[in-house]
């Protein structure tokens, strides 16, 4: 996966969060499908964000960044912003 496609995963994501986020202000409120939607929404963007990191990490040091992989969703959502 290049940092392109990852870039791309995160706009779709977030895209997808951000329509939640309207219908829940919007007065609708959100089902509780919608919330655990939202909840592991946000988990693989904390999961993509992440990854992507890695990649530019890996290729400012001369590694492949390629190499780099997605690191399970308990141990990303625990970091610090």
């Amino acid at each position: 996966m290049r940092d392109v496609d990852v870039i791309h995963q995160i706009e779709s994501v977030m895209a997808e969060e951000d329509a939640l986020y309207r219908r829940a202000e919007g007065g609708h409120g959100l089902a509780d499908a919608e919330r655990e939607r939202l909840r592991g929404l946000q988990a693989h963007l904390d999961q993509c964000w992440d990854l992507l990191r890695q990649r530019r990490a890996r290729r400012e040091f001369g590694e492949d960044p390629d190499r780099a992989r997605p690191r399970p969703i308990d141990t990303v959502e625990h970091y610090q912003q």
